[in-house]
C-alpha cells in the first residue's frame, strides 16, 4: 500500500505542476502577480479547496469509464497501479516540455488503456470517451467565444473611451457583480450547503441554501465595489495605468477563486485510484458507484499538487501566459472569466470540461481580437499536438505497465 501512495503522491506532484499551473498562467503573464506569489496563492486555497470539498469526488473515474462488473479486485487493482504510473509520466514528459495538457484526459486514456487490454474493447464506456471528445474539441472554441465578447465590450466601453476614469467608475459595480456571481458559483455551492445545514441543526429551523448565497454575494460584490471606487479616486497615475491596475485586483481575486475550485475538483483525477484502490482493500470488491474518500487521501492530494506547482509549475506557467500572446490584466482577466463562464455553463450541461483547454481557447480568442499576428503559432502546434496524443499515449502507457505486472 506504501507503494500506491508514493504513486499517487506522485501523479499529484505532476498534476499541480501542469493543471494547476494552466490556472496561474495568465496572472503571472500578466504580470498581475508575481511567481512567488502565485505559488503561495496556490498553494494556500488548492490544499484548502482539496481538503474541504475534494471528498465530493464520490463516483471514482473508474466506474464512468469501464463497467467495474467486469473485472475482478485483483485485476482492478492492478489496472489503477498502472493508471497511476502511466498518467504521472505523461504528465511530466507534458510539464518538461511545456505543454499544458488535461489530467482528466491522461487518467483516462490511461484507464481505458488497461482496461482494454486486461479484458477487450467491450470492458472500455465509449460512450463516456465520445462525450470526453466532444468536450474536449467544444470547450475552447466556446471559451475563445466568451473572451473574445468579453473583452471587446472591455476595449469598446472601457479602454477606447477618451474619459477612461469615468468609465472605470460607471463600470465597477457591473464588473463586480460579474465576477462574484461567475466565480462565487464555483465556490459558494458547496461551502453555503455546509454553513446553511450547521446554522440549521444549531437554530432548529431549515434555512434556503439560495439565501445565504445571495447575501454573501452581496457584501463580497458591495466591498468590491467600494474598494475599486477607493482606488481610483486615490490614484495618481494616468487613465491607461490606473485601469490596469485595477484589473490586476480583479484579477488576483479570479486567481484565487480559481485555484480554490481547482482544488476542490481536480484532486479527484489524482487520489480516485488510491481511493478505489483502498475501498478494494477494505471491503474486498470492486466499487460499483460511489464511494467515501478519507480525509488522509485528500491531505495526500492537496500536499502533492502544491508541492508539483511549486517544484515544476513554472514551464507550463510560462507557456499560458507568454509564450501564446502578450498578457495585460485587463486582457487577462477577460481570459479568466471566460474560461470560469465556460466552466460554469459545461458543469450545468454535466459536460466533462478541461481547465487547460478552455484557458488555452479564452487566451487565443484575446488574441485574435487584440492582433491575430501576435499568437505564436509554433507554441499552439506544440499544444495541439500533446491534445491530440494525451489519450491515446497514455492509453498505451497504462497497457504497456498491466500486461508487465500482469506477466510478473
Amino acid at each position: 500500500m506504501f507503494f500506491i501512495i508514493l504513486l499517487t503522491f506522485y501523479f499529484a506532484l505532476n498534476l499541480g505542476a501542469n493543471d494547476v499551473a494552466n490556472a496561474m498562467g495568465t496572472s503571472v503573464g500578466s504580470k498581475a502577480i508575481t511567481l512567488k506569489q502565485a505559488l503561495i496563492i496556490a498553494g494556500v486555497l488548492e490544499f484548502t479547496g482539496a481538503i474541504l470539498f475534494g471528498h465530493q469526488v464520490s463516483q471514482t473515474l473508474s466506474t464512468q469509464i469501464t463497467n467495474p462488473s467486469l473485472f475482478t479486485p485483483q485485476i482492478f487493482v492492478m489496472g489503477m497501479i498502472s493508471v497511476l504510473l502511466a498518467g504521472g509520466v505523461w504528465l511530466q514528459i507534458a510539464t518538461y516540455l511545456g505543454l499544458p495538457v488535461s489530467s482528466s484526459h491522461a487518467i483516462v486514456g490511461a484507464i481505458a488503456g488497461f482496461s482494454w487490454v486486461a479484458l477487450g474493447v467491450n470492458a472500455v464506456n465509449w460512450l463516456s470517451i465520445e462525450r470526453i471528445t466532444i468536450a474536449w474539441i467544444v470547450t475552447p472554441v466556446i471559451s475563445a467565444a466568451n473572451a473574445v465578447l468579453f473583452y471587446s465590450q472591455i476595449k469598446y466601453w472601457i479602454i477606447n473611451q477618451s474619459s477612461q476614469i469615468t468609465q472605470l467608475n460607471e463600470w465597477i459595480p457591473w464588473l463586480s457583480v460579474a465576477v462574484v456571481g461567475i466565480f462565487a458559483t464555483l465556490v459558494l455551492p458547496p461551502l453555503t450547503h455546509n454553513v446553511t445545514n450547521l446554522l440549521g441543526e444549531q437554530l432548529g429551523v431549515n434555512i434556503p441554501e439560495r439565501d445565504i448565497s445571495i447575501f454573501v454575494g452581496a457584501i463580497a460584490t458591495f466591498g468590491l465595489t467600494i474598494y475599486s471606487w477607493k482606488m481610483i479616486e486615490q490614484g495618481s497615475a494616468g487613465a491607461g495605468v490606473l485601469r490596469e491596475k485595477l484589473f490586476s485586483r480583479f484579477q488576483l481575486l479570479s486567481a484565487c477563486f480559481v485555484a480554490f475550485a481547482h482544488g476542490s475538483n481536480d484532486v479527484g483525477n489524482a487520489i480516485a485510484p488510491l481511493a478505489a484502490i483502498a475501498y478494494v482493500n477494505q471491503a474486498h470488491t470492486v466499487p460499483m458507484a460511489e464511494i467515501v474518500i478519507p480525509t488522509w487521501i485528500l491531505v495526500i492530494g492537496g500536499v502533492g499538487i502544491v508541492m508539483g506547482l511549486a517544484i515544476w509549475g513554472k514551464t507550463v506557467i510560462s507557456t499560458v501566459g507568454d509564450r501564446i500572446i502578450n498578457l495585460q490584466p485587463s486582457s487577462a482577466f477577460c481570459a479568466e472569466f471566460a474560461t470560469a463562464t465556460t466552466i460554469v455553463l459545461a458543469s450545468r450541461l454535466g459536460l466533462p470540461v478541461s481547465t487547460s483547454h478552455t484557458l488555452v481557447g479564452a487566451v487565443v480568442g484575446i488574441g485574435l481580437l487584440q492582433n491575430p499576428k501576435s499568437i505564436q503559432i509554433s507554441t499552439l502546434k506544440g499544444i495541439a499536438i500533446a491534445w491530440l496524443i494525451t489519450v491515446p499515449v497514455s492509453a498505451s502507457l497504462s497497457a504497456i505497465i498491466f500486461k508487465f505486472m500482469e506477466f510478473f
